[in-house]
């Protein structure tokens, strides 16, 4: 499985090296969303800019509703299940399993991130975390449904 990972603030009085790792996450701006594989090297990154981001578990199914509503392929249309078998699959779930998996970078031929609106009822408080009733850090299977609620 991957991680979701979603930016929730904006980097004003961010220190550099959370913004290059943001950066480096294809996390440009606030409601940008990737999914990158469970690694430790990754771990590492998410941990660096915790303050800033939510993540939990992808689930195949919401990576599957992402492509559809929000991927865009590197010339930037919209990816369908025509153009899913040039994305190296037979048809768009496994495309999306595979992003899933792997995550967005890997798959050739599909930009890195989706740009999300944000969610219906809004953020909670973006400064606090998950744990303590607030919008940032790990929130596990449960940022699949915020992720729709996203779309």
């Amino acid at each position: 499985m991957g991680w979701m990972i979603v930016r929730v603030r904006g980097t004003i009085h961010a220190r550099h090296d959370v913004v290059d790792t943001l950066r480096l996450l294809h996390l440009t701006r606030a409601n940008h969303a990737t999914v990158v594989p469970e690694r430790p090297e990754f771990r590492g990154m998410i941990t660096r800019v915790q303050g800033y981001v939510t993540w939990g578990e992808a689930d195949p199914a919401t990576v599957g509703f992402l492509l559809e509503h929000r991927g865009r392929t590197a010339e930037g249309s919209s990816v369908t299940a025509e153009r899913a078998v040039s994305l190296g699959g037979k048809d768009l779930t496994e495309v999306a399993a595979k992003v899933a998996k792997e995550g967005l970078p890997p798959v050739r031929g599909l930009k890195p991130l989706f740009r999300l609106t944000p969610p219906k009822g809004g953020w909670r408080s973006t400064k606090k975390p998950f744990t303590r009733g607030g919008a940032l850090g790990y929130r596990g299977a449960q940022i699949n449904e915020l992720v729709r609620r996203m779309v």
